[in-house]
């Protein structure tokens, strides 16, 4: 296998994996509180359009880099 198409088909599955993620958090099955707090932090709950679109364009870029990846080891 091509070191190229496995690091291209590792950042396509890590970018899939966040898009799901905030994919959840938009529709407001999963609620994280902040991890890291500067100032006044408070947990976002509830539904989010906004992120539930980040994170279907992020699951669906990352399929789309898994693919070409395993294109690119095919070869």
């Amino acid at each position: 296998m091509n070191v190229k198409a496995i690091a291209l088909a590792t950042f396509g599955a890590v970018v899939g994996l966040l898009g799901v993620l905030w994919l959840v958090q938009g529709l407001g099955l999963v609620e994280i509180g902040p991890i890291l707090c500067v100032a006044d932090c408070e947990p976002i709950t509830g539904e989010s359009t906004q992120w539930t679109v980040i994170g279907m364009i992020a699951l669906i870029l990352g399929f789309t880099i898994v693919r070409a990846g395993l294109r690119r080891a095919s070869r």
